[in-house]
């Protein structure tokens, strides 16, 4: 059983996970997780499903991700006592961490929900690094795969944290991995982040995207989604009445594509028009799950192309929102790097994201970054390279573009964030 990370039931169990960090007299566990524990994260969705479906309680022996049970599979070490689990998956979503002699106490976990007791010493104490081997094909996957029992299988890792490495990631280059979400990656050099806690991010892990760095993560529940949401609105009537599926996908194929083309006609500034990007909750900065979208300033003659531009502004503003937190936080934002399908396949949207971050974008030139990414942990693991810089440098694909932003419309998205900024203090103040 498979639980997805958009899964955002167990806002309720996060809640309590919270709440007893505070409340409890020793250590705060979500001080690297950047202080707030979210709802898409490990320990919520196991708190979940436990209280919710007793035969799922009363029969699973323990909990793995899936990046740690594909290398387990591929190497025929399925059990959960023993299987190498990766640094990026228990760091950033587990609360684990050296400094805590691995996961959370079992006197912690007891205190957020009984029912929690006993599972701990069914997980594990250990973590490892991407450029670690895990081990060798087995022989079912090996002939499955037409490959050798002498391929090198590495500890896995979560897909947008390889997907930086593939990207090229250098020290304080943020990697934006722009999909139906996204998720925000930095790697700064230990020595440089002693004694810094970044509060409200996804979590801050020694090694979780190159090994000896520190990897900090952020991003947005939604982004293309985002978009997908409301192409789903304007394509629904249709869906009601045209019988014709070929026909409909058809029509759904070319909205997105003419919306953009439209909405780039627009200047900036002039659908008077703000939207508030919280359409599947609120990931970074200070996850909370519960969160609502918003449009305003709408009329009778507000279009579609207009609405589709505020909310392609609404996610340029969401990431704004992370840049200014590192920021703030005291780590520096030396440039960006778009990757994923919307870095791709919307330059309308990347050129916004430029022209309000007033940061150039380079977007990767390899369709499969994370893929590439993985290849470069799998060299090291099978010792081609001694480190994933080298493998970076020797695999690297480079950048395809490099959008740049418009002065014009800079400041006009200085005032307008503003306006954003206000929108969200208001939805966070009044709801429900």
């Amino acid at each position: 059983m498979f639980v997805l990370w958009k899964d955002h039931t167990g806002i309720e169990e996060a809640q309590r996970l919270n709440e007893a960090a505070r409340q409890w007299k020793g250590t705060d566990y979500t001080v690297y997780e950047g202080g707030i524990y979210s709802s898409e994260w490990f320990w919520s969705k196991i708190l979940h499903i436990l209280k919710t479906d007793n035969a799922v309680r009363e029969s699973a022996f323990s909990w793995v991700e899936h990046c740690d049970w594909i290398p387990a599979l591929l190497t025929g070490n399925t059990d959960p006592l023993v299987m190498m689990r990766s640094r990026c998956a228990a760091g950033h979503k587990a609360m684990w961490h050296e400094n805590f002699d691995g996961l959370p106490p079992e006197e912690f976990l007891a205190s957020v929900d009984p029912v929690l007791r006993g599972l701990r010493q069914r997980l594990y104490k250990e973590t490892f690094t991407s450029d670690i081997k895990e081990g060798y094909l087995i022989g079912e996957w090996a002939e499955t795969l037409g490959l050798g029992r002498d391929v090198a299988v590495g500890v896995g890792a979560f897909d947008a944290h390889m997907g930086a490495v593939g990207g090229e990631i250098e020290p304080y280059t943020l990697s934006k991995v722009m999909g139906t979400s996204t998720c925000d990656v930095l790697v700064a050099p230990m020595k440089e982040m002693q004694g810094k806690l970044i509060r409200g991010i996804c979590g801050q892990v020694d090694g979780s995207v190159i090994p000896g760095m520190l990897g900090m993560e952020a991003g947005q529940s939604a982004y293309g989604d985002v978009y997908a949401w409301f192409r789903k609105l304007l394509v629904w009537p249709f869906e009601a009445i045209i019988a014709n599926q070929k026909k409909l996908d058809e029509i759904t194929h070319l909205i997105l594509p003419k919306l953009s083309s439209e909405a780039e006609k627009i200047p900036a500034g002039k659908t008077g028009i703000t939207a508030l990007d919280w359409l599947n909750g609120r990931r970074t900065p200070d996850a909370d799950q519960s969160l609502k979208g918003a449009i305003t300033g709408i009329n009778l003659g507000s279009s579609a192309p207009a609405i589709f531009r505020s909310l392609v502004e609404a996610t340029a503003f969401g990431s704004k929102k992370i840049v200014d937190r590192f920021i703030s936080e005291g780590v520096p934002i030396k440039g960006v790097i778009a990757l994923g399908g919307v870095a791709k396949k919307s330059p309308f949207s990347v050129q916004v994201l430029s022209d309000v971050l007033n940061m150039p974008i380079k977007v990767a030139r390899s369709d499969q970054a994370v893929a590439l990414g993985a290849a470069m942990f799998a060299s090291v693991a099978a010792g081609i390279y001694k480190k994933v810089e080298e493998a970076q440098k020797a695999m690297g694909s480079g950048f395809e573009k490099i959008y740049s932003p418009d002065s014009a419309s800079v400041s006009i998205y200085s005032d307008l964030y503003k306006n954003y900024s206000k929108l969200a203090e208001f939805i966070e103040r009044e709801r429900p």
